[in-house]
């Protein structure tokens, strides 16, 4: 009877060391376990500097916008940039763009 007991308590001993590695294990590396937690933690880090950056950037469309339905400045300015228009008498320079062996100006070959 000793021995019996002895027996089914080793059995229950392993059976339940090998049931506390097995969840160990598993909440470690499981599917909703502590490496997959750490991942999505860091996405969701990425994810929100992401949207900040958007967020800042849909915002100074926002700006843009509004002044160039309000701002005749505004308009003339972007006129200007974009479609190269100048005033009466005002003369624009062009400088040629840069090639790509060329050094910076000054600068001896």
């Amino acid at each position: 009877m000793a021995e019996v007991y002895s027996l089914r308590r080793k059995a229950a001993t392993v059976t339940a060391s090998v049931l506390a590695i097995a969840l160990g294990y598993h909440v470690v590396f499981g599917h909703n376990g502590l490496i997959v937690y750490k991942q999505k933690r860091d996405e969701t880090r990425v994810l929100e500097q992401q949207m900040q950056v958007l967020q800042r950037e849909n915002d100074r469309l926002k700006d843009h916008t509004e002044r160039l339905q309000n701002d005749p400045n505004a308009i003339e300015h972007q006129a200007r940039e974009e479609l190269h228009y100048t005033r009466a008498g005002e003369v624009i320079y062009t400088m040629p763009a840069a090639r790509p062996g060329d050094r910076a100006a000054g600068g001896a070959k």
